[in-house]
């Protein structure tokens, strides 16, 4: 990128009272390293005298957007912004620093990898901050990453992609593999943020002017946590109960029927979108992923949009679980689906362990989980993004152990007898209270009290 800008520039890009970190003592060694790599001693210094600073890294605190966060911004004209174990040292202070204050972390991250004159002490350094990153998670503590340009190698694999959130510029260069060791044939394309992005592993690409704004939306989000369960949002479709099963299954298939967009629209004052997977898929038509303020405080939210959801839309709904967990905010899950996609791409990409992951991710987390059926519950790729025992439905809603079709095809009956298996399924939200499978109240069902579930999940 042409117009990349220094260190301390793009952190007065983010911040108005960046204070930088006293940095640790530099460990002795000989002129030219710890390997003794002829010239390096000199390059050290060419690139000391032409950036004006000691070494690859700037780490310190600053406010963004008023929460202050310790940021830890790269110097790629410093020999390519690379690793070496002075960079491992700072790092590792910060990051210490950060836990004692009970600090978000931002990497602003612009390096080429580990240190080639310090060997492999230099590639061990990635251990090291690998370390430390897993201390901040364990804390509770957010870390989220602007990934500049270059964002490649080690740093990319570590402080980029290990983050729970990832930012990143237009057009920077993203992947493991930097320009000069990619295979001759390689598709640059595929080593861009927005390849990146379109891949599962960075959740949205940020036009510079527009990052400060951004990067302030999430540190405040993310450094919010509160106690109590998400409110029930309030239905927006039909508010009178349906007369038959498939009155039921006919409403919630209605194409005029409010959908999860809707929803979060009507819930959320603002909110964030969380994309990918961080396995290699997204699902952006069938589940969306976020943060956002609801009367004031944070709540995450994962909702299914009414589409048949892939194996990537599980695996997402399960990272914003355990992420939200972590930091000690509140859930809201949004059931709506026909059911899990079912086509030989989705058995490839792994539909039955990704289910399974979110049931396990839906039955450890500590934090509140709070679900409403607002559409399709269609089996369990519909109950794998349902709390136990603190699930509601709106009255233009379904949720059913398979689909009335399927049900009667299994059943081998024919198409005249769906209607008929519908009412025998007991889906409607009225007969899901009665089973203890949902639970009730005057929000959603007025005349009644709150009904709950839990004795018989």
């Amino acid at each position: 990128m042409a117009d990349r800008l220094s260190a301390r520039a793009f952190l007065a890009l983010l911040t108005d009272d960046f204070a930088e970190l006293p940095h640790p003592p530099d460990r002795p060694e000989p002129p030219d390293g710890p390997l003794g790599w002829d010239g390096y001693g000199a390059s050290r210094a060419r690139a000391a005298e032409r950036t004006g600073e000691a070494e690859s890294v700037v780490c310190g605190t600053g406010r963004v957007e008023g929460t202050r966060a310790v940021l830890l911004s790269f110097e790629f004209g410093f020999l390519g912004g690379s690793l070496g174990r002075h960079t491992g040292d700072r790092l590792v202070a910060a990051y210490a620093y950060a836990r004692e204050h009970r600090l978000p972390v931002v990497p602003l991250v612009a390096t080429g990898g580990s240190r080639m004159q310090e060997g492999m002490l230099a590639l061990t350094q990635l251990q090291r901050v690998a370390r430390q990153s897993a201390l901040t998670r364990e804390a509770g503590l957010p870390q989220i990453a602007v990934l500049r340009d270059p964002a490649t190698g080690g740093g990319w694999a570590t402080l980029g992609a290990g983050a729970d959130v990832v930012l990143a510029l237009p057009g920077a260069q993203v992947g493991f593999a930097g320009s000069r060791v990619r295979p001759p044939d390689a598709d640059p394309a595929a080593y861009t943020a927005e390849a990146q992005v379109a891949a599962g592993s960075a959740d949205a690409v940020v036009a510079a002017g527009e990052l400060r704004a951004t990067l302030g939306r999430w540190l405040r989000l993310l450094t919010a946590p509160s106690d109590g369960p998400a409110p029930v949002p309030e239905p927006l479709g039909a508010r009178d109960l349906p007369v038959s099963g498939w009155d039921a299954v006919r409403r919630a298939r209605a194409p005029e029927r409010p959908r999860a967009g809707a929803y979060l629209d009507a819930y959320f004052t603002d909110r964030v979108a969380l994309s990918g997977d961080r396995c290699g898929g997204t699902d952006p038509d069938g589940m969306l992923c976020g943060f956002g303020e609801q009367a004031g405080r944070t709540v995450a939210y994962a909702a299914q949009t009414g589409t048949a959801t892939r194996p990537a839309g599980y695996r997402t709904a399960a990272r914003l679980l355990r992420l939200a967990d972590r930091l000690g905010i509140p859930v809201l899950t949004l059931v709506d689906t026909p059911g899990a996609a079912g086509d030989a791409e989705a058995e490839r990409q792994g539909a039955g362990p990704a289910i399974a992951d979110l049931f396990v991710a839906m039955a450890s987390v500590r934090t509140p989980v709070t679900t409403l059926v607002i559409g399709e519950g269609g089996s369990g790729g519909a109950l794998a993004l349902a709390a136990p025992g603190r699930t509601w439905a709106t009255p233009d809603s379904y949720f059913s152990v398979i689909a009335p079709e399927l049900a009667a095809a299994i059943l081998k009956r024919g198409p005249e007898e769906v209607e008929s298996t519908a009412n025998q399924l007991r889906l409607r939200p009225a007969d899901l209270a009665e089973l203890g499978v949902i639970r009730t109240g005057e929000q959603l069902f007025p005349g009644t009290g709150d009904r709950r579930s839990e004795e018989r999940m």
